[in-house]
């Protein structure tokens, strides 16, 4: 994501809660959400933390009129990106689209969307519908946790409009990033790097094999993503063949599953104090983990070199798939 450089500190924050909120619970595990921020999951608590980041800099508010992105979505928690994670213009040659310009995070984080809530014997759960405005479709997300406390992120979008549709979407929860921070995937996942911040990782599109990425003279190794460097920044995507990922702070481990067969990447972003939107402003400590269906940010890229941009046929429903678990199991040396 780009932002133009901000210069002033965010005022005092509000809490989530100010706004109005939706809580979901099955088990030990409760879910936030805040439809009037763009159905934003503040708060998710699994295996007794909280796991999501929270901006000690921007406040968490509905967006203003004429405000910026960054005044209003860049606030932590986990958003949904669609139909483009990055700014960006649709390729001219796209039929019924091309020159369309969409905005950074996407449409959905700028809208209250229709919420409906239900409890049944599959656990409670709250369905959030948007309407596409720059591009036609309607992108609906259940969130539910059911009884044994597995929170389960379920898509569906419609192409309404009468040509293809290309997208990106991408689940975008922040976490912080401690010294106990580890990232658990498939050892040789290829992954590819997209932007880096004060880091040498070759060019953009380099491939390489998880957790390992070289640049220069030597190998870095994201599965302890403190210990790669003093400061930096850095995006990179994972060709997902089995659909597993965990995060890890100490014992305790959050585990995403998904179906690797609806869901084709992995998109992760490290910030360790190396990129910020402000000039005069310590940069974050945080990252970022999730699930995506193409790769990488923008259509644009998506459907450039990268050739992974998926699209959406005229009339046609996509389905797609996740769950978080949160399990405590201590390191394997403790």
């Amino acid at each position: 994501m780009r932002f133009p450089f901000l210069t002033r500190r965010a005022p005092e924050l509000p809490a989530p809660r100010d706004f109005g909120y939706i809580e979901l619970r099955g088990a030990a595990t409760r879910v936030l959400v805040i439809p009037s921020l763009g159905g934003k999951i503040a708060e998710l608590w699994l295996a007794g933390r909280q796991w999501l980041w929270q901006n000690p800099l921007i406040p968490m508010g509905p967006p203003s009129e004429g405000g910026s992105y960054v005044e209003t979505a860049d606030t932590g928690g986990m958003d949904e990106c669609f139909p483009t994670v990055g700014a960006c213009r649709v390729p001219g040659w796209v039929k019924g689209a091309g020159g369309v310009e969409l905005p950074d995070h996407g449409e959905l984080w700028s809208q209250e969307p229709a919420v409906d809530v239900r409890t049944s014997a599959d656990g409670q759960m709250v369905v959030c519908r948007w309407q596409g405005v720059r591009l036609p479709y309607v992108f609906e997300r259940t969130v539910r946790v059911d009884r044994d406390g597995v929170v389960h992120c379920e898509y569906t979008c419609r192409n309404e409009g009468s040509e293809r549709l290309p997208f990106v979407w991408a689940a975008y929860p922040q976490f912080p990033l401690t010294e106990q921070t580890r990232v658990e995937m498939t050892a040789g996942t290829r992954l590819r790097v997209f932007a880096r911040h004060g880091i040498e990782l070759g060019e953009p599109r380099s491939e390489h094999q998880w957790p390992f990425v070289r640049g220069g003279a030597r190998a870095v190794d994201f599965s302890q993503p403190h210990e790669v460097g003093r400061k930096y920044a850095c995006k990179l995507f994972l060709d997902m063949a089995d659909g597993e990922a965990n995060l890890r702070e100490g014992s305790h481990v959050l585990q995403f599953r998904w179906n690797p067969r609806d869901i084709s990447h992995f998109g992760v972003w490290f910030n360790k104090r190396g990129w910020t939107p402000f000039r005069d402003e310590a940069p974050y400590l945080n990252c970022a983990l999730g699930p995506s269906i193409g790769a990488p940010d923008t259509i644009t890229e998506a459907l450039g070199d990268w050739k992974a941009g998926p699209w959406l046929d005229a009339g046609a429903t996509r389905q797609w798939g996740f769950t978080m678990r949160g399990i405590e199991a201590p390191l394997p040396s403790e």
